[in-house]
């Protein structure tokens, strides 16, 4: 079976397989086509719409580490809780996957949503010890395989070599506002953006203009600009850190913001460094403190690189910082009008603690205005 015919795939033996030669065997759903890309984990208990249509997701596999998967279902386009037009990951791990789904906005199953969507998933996979082993030896590539399909060698897709910003990025200019706001107009850099992202600035009263990753920032009118999240690795993103440098070194600086990708990007367009962190952070709990203060809030996270704190060059300090690892989580400018959060404030999934920061951006976008 090559899993390309197949559209009703669930109990279908295949398994997910590392790049150390670790196989967990499962069942297949969705799509059941072979499937590959970097493997890596995400701790929450639920939120699964909103991950799976997260494009800092692209080009990996996503295994879920709560047991059950699908059970309130997945709702209509538009409830709000798609952070995209479509499912981004390549691939889905699942422990137990749930048909009979229940809740009042679901209008199908997790199951129906990856075959329309041409998604592979495999069940019945213990995703306990997949990431203890992830946890344990770093995220590694990986693959989705039909049991009975032949499988030569070990060449997959790997996603960090690639720039995977240019593929989920928007081509078109797109502005939101609600009717009869006043507010600021705040340019949002689209890196691979989450929706919520504008919604966060929209319902703030902002007139939100949202750009490709590469548009020339300098033919724009704007009061505040944010560079959103993203999937891949940093260095890859050369036009939008080119862009960005050049807002950083203007004579006059006008407020800029950064989330997620958005804070390495800037960190490496200031002259800083990021890293890979061994398994990255995915999940809605991770603890972080304002530093210098007591001041902790509880974020949504998924990031698998950091800025290395010690690269920054003067003038740049640590605004957050990772209360589990010690990493950054945030990056400030001491005298301009420059910030960012590894985290993410807009909340979707998650908690709500860290949607302050919209607002401490905008007190500086309203202070220059």
């Amino acid at each position: 079976m090559d899993g390309s015919e197949n559209e009703r795939s669930e109990g279908y033996s295949g398994y997910i397989e590392l790049e150390d030669g670790t196989r967990f065997p499962g069942h297949l759903f969705g799509k059941g086509a072979p499937t590959d890309g970097e493997v890596v984990f995400n701790t929450g208990m639920v939120g699964y719409v909103e991950s799976l249509t997260d494009p800092s997701y692209s080009g990996q596999i996503l295994a879920f580490t709560y047991p059950l998967m699908g059970n309130y279902g997945v709702p209509d386009s538009e409830s709000g809780r798609f952070e995209s037009d479509r499912v981004q990951v390549r691939g889905i791990i699942v422990s137990e996957l749930i048909e009979e789904h229940s809740h009042w906005s679901s209008v199908r199953s997790l199951n129906e949503w990856m075959v329309s969507e041409g998604i592979t998933g495999i069940s019945g996979v213990d995703t306990r010890e997949l990431t203890k082993i992830l946890r344990e030896k770093g995220t590694m590539l990986g693959r989705i395989v039909p049991s009975q399909m032949k499988v030569d060698g070990f060449k997959v897709f790997d996603p960090n070599t690639t720039d995977l910003v240019a593929a989920v990025s928007t081509r078109e200019i797109t502005t939101f506002q609600i009717d009869g706001a006043d507010g600021p107009e705040i340019v949002v850099v689209d890196c691979g953006m989450k929706k919520s992202i504008v919604r966060s600035l929209v319902k703030r009263g902002c007139r939100v203009t949202v750009v490709p990753h590469d548009h020339d920032l300098s033919s724009l009118e704007w009061d505040g600009l944010l560079i959103s999240n993203g999937p891949g690795d940093p260095q890859m993103c050369k036009d939008t850190i080119t862009n960005v440098r050049e807002l950083i070194e203007a004579e006059n600086p006008r407020p800029v913001a950064g989330i997620c990708l958005g804070t390495q990007i800037m960190a490496i367009a200031a002259g800083g460094r990021t890293y890979k962190l061994p398994f990255g952070h995915r999940s809605h709990n991770q603890p972080c403190r304002e530093e210098g203060t007591e001041h902790c809030v509880i974020t949504s996270q998924n990031h698998g690189f950091a800025v290395d704190e010690k690269s920054l060059p003067g003038g740049w300090k640590v605004l957050y910082r990772n209360l589990n690892d010690g990493t950054v989580e945030g990056i400030i400018h001491t005298e301009k009008p420059f910030m960012s959060v590894q985290f993410h404030p807009e909340a979707s999934p998650g908690p709500t603690d860290p949607g302050g920061f919209f607002d401490r951006f905008l007190e500086v976008v309203r202070s220059g205005i």
